[in-house]
């Protein structure tokens, strides 16, 4: 289970190890955006962790990253002709990043760095829990942008007329700012957990440090 719930937050793609930037930062105008990448990322990233993962011993190392490659080329074009067949609208917003995720970092990285060299399951769940994390960081990002921007969520006014849009946050230096503005919430939440839980050790293991020396001293 741990292989699936650490790409959720404790190595989430997007906030934490900070790969597969180029998507996130180009198509996350709008929340239902990132949500159609993340799914067709997680959709890739989990069949080809499990295909990796069940051919691990029968692909000569020489060769392994172009095998990777034309395994995560097919399954992308599936993908991309599935969503283009059934969900056209917002095949045509993604456009050419649905193909880009062939390089996307986070499909090549865990084809090397965990299913290559983990069974089937728990190949299958790191890709999962990695493809999850990604969309919810995705939607985050796009509804930020897209709230900020045109002050409405998954194309839902919720603002109000008298509501002034921030343009800035629908252009690429938008992206940006909103990403940087994220990653300095989350991790002033971080820096607080943590001098929360020292305080609560150090609150303990006073009053055993006390004890003790009383004992000692009787």
């Amino acid at each position: 289970m741990n292989n699936f719930l650490k790409g959720l937050w404790k190595e989430n793609p997007i906030f934490v190890i900070m790969i597969g930037m180029c998507p996130t930062l180009a198509v996350t105008t709008a929340a239902v955006n990132g949500i159609a990448m993340g799914l067709a990322t997680t959709a890739v990233l989990v069949c080809s962790n499990l295909l990796v993962s069940l051919l691990r011993n029968f692909i000569p190392k020489a060769v392994r990253i172009p095998s990777y490659i034309v395994m995560i080329a097919a399954l992308v074009t599936v993908v991309d002709m599935v969503m283009e067949a059934f969900f056209p609208e917002i095949h045509r917003v993604l456009g050419l990043f649905i193909a880009l995720i062939i390089v996307n970092c986070i499909i090549m990285g865990r084809a090397e760095a965990f299913a290559a060299k983990n069974p089937p399951l728990a190949a299958l769940l790191d890709g999962l829990g990695m493809g999850l994390g990604f969309t919810w960081a995705l939607t985050l990002i796009g509804s930020v942008r897209e709230l900020l921007g045109a002050g409405s969520l998954f194309g839902i006014k919720v603002l109000g007329s008298a509501y002034q849009p921030v343009i800035l946050a629908l252009l690429p230096p938008g992206a940006f700012i909103t990403m940087g503005l994220i990653l300095a919430t989350f991790k002033a939440v971080e820096i607080s957990r943590k001098k929360q839980v020292a305080g609560g050790v150090t609150g303990v293991a006073g009053p055993i440090s006390h004890t003790g020396q009383h004992s000692i001293s009787q």
